[in-house]
């Protein structure tokens, strides 16, 4: 766990080495962040193509069943106006 440190009581070497930490730490995490967003970045690409194709056969499929659906309702019409 970290230490409490009031920096009031702390001379220009100690405050320059904290200064010095605290751009490291700082430095460490943009050099983290950056790794992640590449490495998400490559996944999105990777996955892309794939979702492409599944939402084209998704769109595929939704104009099928609307076809089918259309069909079924056209000679469901007739009958219903025959037994009328």
């Amino acid at each position: 766990m970290a230490q409490s440190v009031n920096i009031t009581e702390l001379n220009l070497p100690q405050l320059e080495m904290l200064k010095n930490q605290l751009d490291q730490t700082a430095e460490d995490a943009r050099d983290f962040f950056k790794r992640k967003i590449d490495f998400l970045t490559k996944q999105m690409e990777k996955i892309q193509p794939a979702l492409q194709e599944k939402h084209a056969m998704k769109q595929a499929v939704m104009e099928m069943m609307s076809q089918k659906i259309q069909q079924l309702t056209a000679l469901g019409a007739p009958q219903a106006t025959a037994k009328a």
